[in-house]
């Protein structure tokens, strides 16, 4: 797996198209969120800031280019060649989209730690870390569902935008409505109560045990993408 990993890192650094879909343009955009976080603040809090910089890097830099990764690897045979190897299908899979999930984790926190020098930390440090990596393998998880769906790189253009832009819709909603209203609804949709959970992590305020009961919710996500990925995912191209 780690060789298949430190293979994918170097292809990532060495296509410039990846380099600025996946790196550079999220954290453009997460970037000006933190920048104009006095503006976006009065919307829904710094929390709301925290969870729309996380979906933007998780959403374009993570999701978006793992299923471009995996649709590209099927297309030139790369994925049928290496099950070839010793390597099992899931140490394929985990090489494969671990480099991009590093960085767009070292991405997101760093862009957090940004927007907590110029406002204000999070008062719940620890459960902002569980919500970011319950967040990233739910991320990760549709990733793979969505590869299945997926014929070329080209296509992945197509076929990851309702992801990518209903995890930021749905961020956004909660985010600036909050969960008064319609609150099992928003907690179910996908997003939902993970960004409640970011906020709560940052502007504080909430009991913890009422943070941590929306966990399994995320959680659950990241079993149903898994088992669409087991039924839809293909090891060789899509005819």
């Amino acid at each position: 797996m780690l060789e298949i990993a430190r293979s994918e890192m170097i292809q990532i650094f060495r296509n410039r198209l990846v380099l600025v879909t996946g790196l550079v343009i999220p954290v453009a955009a997460g970037g000006y969120f933190v920048y104009q976080h006095e503006v976006f603040s009065d919307l829904g809090g710094l929390g709301y800031i925290a969870a729309i910089v996380m979906f933007t890097v998780l959403a374009f830099g993570l999701y978006t280019t793992a299923v471009t990764t995996l649709a590209s690897r099927r297309q030139n045979l790369f994925l049928k060649r290496l099950r070839s190897t010793a390597a099992g299908d899931a140490g394929i899979l985990a090489g494969l989209v671990l480099p991009v999930t590093v960085i767009s984790l070292v991405q997101a926190v760093a862009i957090l730690i940004v927007l907590g020098a110029v406002a204000t930390g999070p008062a719940q440090l620890p459960l902002l870390a569980v919500a970011i990596l319950a967040t990233t393998a739910m991320m990760v998880a549709l990733a793979l569902a969505t590869a299945g769906l997926t014929n070329s790189p080209e296509h992945a253009q197509v076929t990851t935008l309702p992801v990518s832009l209903s995890v930021i819709a749905v961020a956004s909603w909660v985010g600036i409505a909050g969960t008064e209203d319609l609150a099992l609804l928003k907690r179910l949709l996908p997003g939902g109560a993970a960004t409640e959970l970011v906020v709560n992590a940052w502007d504080g305020g909430v009991p913890l045990a009422d943070s941590l009961a929306l966990l399994p919710i995320t959680m659950a996500w990241v079993l149903v993408a898994v088992a669409l990925a087991a039924r839809l995912f293909r090891w060789e191209p899509r005819r």
